[in-house]
């Protein structure tokens, strides 16, 4: 093959790719912050869905990822707590937790959703902020038929029945979704052990 061909298709790669990297950057750059916009705003709707009593939310001071994780892990559950959001009322008290958590066994890949605790252990409920489970099937968690089910509920832990609930623990699945309805559960028993275990909630 021609040396100066080589060369000279070498360099228009050389450029090409320099031009798109340069593209890439710039878009990058330009749709950082709505994103982060977006993603911020959908959080605080999570939030107040869960806690819409609360007045504002403040992110708990020091909190640690890593160690929420394994804190969570080492009780069993195959979760992440991602963040952590102090519920306060007009006056500034602390009125309860907006916990922030991912179930990693969900059906399909992973699901993340915010729950809302009184301080004395009662769950308020679930907001769902990504979730790609099966449409018709896992996807029904966002449904209130289901997600009503945790509402008001002051218990140490949720199970999941096939049939109707005979205790205030008990979560009806969603049929053909069990997986899905477990991964939820797991999720918010995965909050309500870090609000017990390291919040100092309902002892």
């Amino acid at each position: 093959m021609n040396t100066k061909k080589i060369v000279h298709d070498a360099v228009i790669l050389t450029a090409f790719t320099l031009v798109l990297g340069f593209l890439l950057g710039l878009v990058y750059e330009i749709t950082k912050k709505p994103i982060a916009d977006a993603n911020a705003a959908a959080a605080q709707a999570a939030y107040r869905e869960v806690f819409a009593d609360a007045d504002s939310f403040e992110a708990l001071a020091d909190f640690d990822k890593v160690a929420a994780t394994e804190a969570v892990v080492a009780a069993g559950y195959a979760d992440t707590i991602d963040d952590i959001q102090v519920a306060k009322d007009a006056s500034g008290t602390d009125i309860g937790y907006v916990i922030t958590v991912t179930a990693r066994d969900a059906s399909q890949a992973t699901i993340t959703f915010s729950v809302g605790i009184q301080m004395d252990g009662t769950v308020n409920g679930y907001s769902i902020t990504n979730i790609a489970e099966t449409p018709g099937l896992g996807m029904k968690v966002e449904e209130e038929s289901f997600y009503s089910q945790f509402q008001g509920k002051l218990v140490d832990a949720f199970t999941v029945v096939k049939n109707a609930p005979a205790a205030d623990n008990e979560i009806e699945s969603i049929s053909g979704a069990t997986i899905s309805s477990k991964a939820i559960a797991n999720g918010v028993n995965a909050a309500l052990t870090y609000f017990r275990s390291e919040l100092g909630g309902a002892q």
